[in-house]
């Protein structure tokens, strides 16, 4: 099984639990032993990959800004290609401009996924029992990619991946161990980081940094 045989998968589901005039929103980066895989919740419309019209990557967070900010100050985006991103509107983003920061994020070793990857309309939340439909398919994700660790955002996701209850500001920091077909892999909780959560993109930060400096200083 390899990341492209999922996607039938997902599509299957967007028809379920997406919107049905939006693709799927896949994932994308480092696809072979990465550093880091961040998994988020679901995309929305604001994706322009979403499009049917789009024929390019569909990958996490196209045609988006803030959440480029976090990986700037992670160190893990060149700034000459976040000052593009600050710079042009999202409806402005091309696939061949959608490539060239997909290969910063394959550059940095870093891969960028969501537990659900059916696209809504808006940022309305999704219940449990959506997320946990998905989550056997993240477990293959993970175990065809084999990240070194495994950054979750938010309770909501953290909790349904961990399979145990996550209040991400009482485990600040604290690691995770998910097993999958017999590995285990480190896992963390940290804030959401954009849409409600932008408030808290400091703590992610201070996290996630901490997460590097402990397992991969040679990243920074």
């Amino acid at each position: 099984m390899n990341l492209d045989s999922l996607k039938i998968e997902y599509d299957k589901l967007q028809k379920k639990y997406g919107a049905i005039e939006l693709d799927s929103i896949y994932s994308g980066g480092c696809d072979k032993n990465p550093d880091i895989c961040f998994v988020f919740m679901n995309p929305t419309k604001r994706n322009i990959a979403s499009s049917k019209t789009w024929k390019g990557l569909k990958s996490p967070w196209i045609g988006t800004k803030n959440i480029w900010d976090l990986f700037y100050q992670l160190k893990l985006l060149d700034e000459n290609v976040y000052k593009k991103i600050r710079k042009i509107k999202g409806k402005e983003w091309t696939e061949n401009f959608a490539n060239e920061v997909y290969e910063e994020v394959k550059k940095h070793k870093y891969f960028i996924t969501n537990l659900g990857k059916c696209t809504q309309l808006d940022a309305r939340p999704l219940p449990d029992s959506v997320y946990k439909e998905y989550l056997h398919l993240l477990e293959k994700e993970i175990e065809i990619i084999n990240p070194k660790v495994i950054i979750l955002f938010g309770n909501q996701v953290s909790s349904i991946v961990l399979k145990e209850k996550i209040s991400v500001s009482q485990c600040r920091k604290k690691q995770f161990l998910k097993t999958i077909n017999g590995k285990q892999y480190k896992c963390y909780a940290v804030f959401y980081p954009v849409g409600n959560g932008r408030f808290n993109i400091d703590k992610s930060i201070e996290d996630i940094l901490y997460i590097k400096s402990l397992y991969y200083k040679n990243l920074d």
